[in-house]
């Protein structure tokens, strides 16, 4: 029989997880969406903004400083990178994206080492985030765990806004329908392009730098949550802010479960030893099968953009 209480806890942190998940996801998606290009080098982006709020936050001390100058400085450089990089690759086939951005990763991943040194970096947690909240049920948790999920909150609620009711949004929905049509009415093509892409950035910088006091910030970070971003990204619906969000939570849920309780279930109907060596290795598969499904079934993802 599994602990109401504990089952509640793990879906808030699988809640998180989705969070963290979405705000890399919806910035990755929209690059991908109106812009056509494979950005392998998204996940450095985050760790460089895990990297930048552990610096800024060193030089203030405060974490709420390090954050107001970590996102606005990784989107200025996400911005840079467009401009220098990424613009000559727009009409390149998705092979050369795929090489060019990831050599972005080696890049990042040594420049950070010769910066800041090979040795991981610790965030400490904001003062008044660092108790926990009563929540409904009694269920204690983590105030800064829970701060998260309010802020990936809130930034969803901040896009759909932005891309269903304004007019940066429509030119961004129209640039992800038929761009060449953009241009020919005389909208700025490469600034529209320039724009998504720092706003994908500062995404990624706002999940790194919220995923600092709880991991460890090293170099190489971002690329295991680059690889879970993909899975989100193929299941919700490539160009799809709704289907990001949906397809995050489902996989951030999915995930804390299986590696919470598939260990203990499989216990009760196998052997002990059988049970914990297989345990682990289906949970960290589950994601991967139901992405499987979604292909085989409905591969356009389950939340495409509309139009798709």
């Amino acid at each position: 029989m599994i602990d109401p209480q504990l089952l509640a806890f793990q879906a808030l942190n699988g809640l998180q997880l989705g969070i963290m998940l979405f705000l890399m996801a919806a910035g990755l998606t929209l690059v991908f969406g109106i812009m056509n290009l494979i950005n392998l080098a998204h996940g450095s982006l985050y760790m460089v903004g895990a990297y930048l709020a552990a610096a800024f936050q060193g030089w203030t001390g405060s974490f709420l400083l390090a954050a107001l100058l970590a996102v606005p400085a990784t989107l200025l450089l996400g911005v840079v990178v467009e401009i220098v990089v990424l613009r000559a690759l727009y009409e390149r086939e998705h092979l050369d994206q795929v090489l060019a951005t990831f050599g972005l990763i080696l890049f990042f991943n040594e420049a950070v080492r010769i910066v800041w040194g090979p040795n991981a970096l610790f965030v400490a947690l904001p003062e008044f985030l660092s108790g926990q909240v009563e929540l409904p049920l009694g269920i204690i948790y983590p105030s800064y765990r829970f701060a998260i999920i309010a802020v990936g909150l809130a930034v969803a609620l901040f896009l759909y806004l932005l891309i269903a009711r304004t007019r940066v949004g429509m030119l961004i929905r129209a640039g992800a329908t038929n761009r060449a049509m953009v241009g020919a009415l005389g909208v700025d093509v490469k600034l529209l392009y320039t724009a998504v892409f720092g706003l994908g950035t500062a995404l990624a910088g706002l999940a790194g730098l919220m995923a600092g006091p709880i991991l460890s910030v090293e170099s190489g970070m971002g690329e295991p949550i680059l690889i879970l971003t993909f899975v989100v990204i193929v299941i919700g619906g490539i160009g799809s802010i709704r289907g990001a969000f949906l397809a995050a939570v489902l996989i951030g849920v999915i995930d804390t479960m299986g590696r919470a309780f598939l260990p203990g279930l499989l216990r009760a109907a196998f052997n002990p030893s059988i049970a914990n060596a297989v345990g682990p290795a289906l949970a960290s598969m589950l994601i991967y099968v139901v992405m499987a499904l979604v292909l085989a079934f409905r591969p356009q993802g389950l939340f495409p953009a509309r139009g798709a």
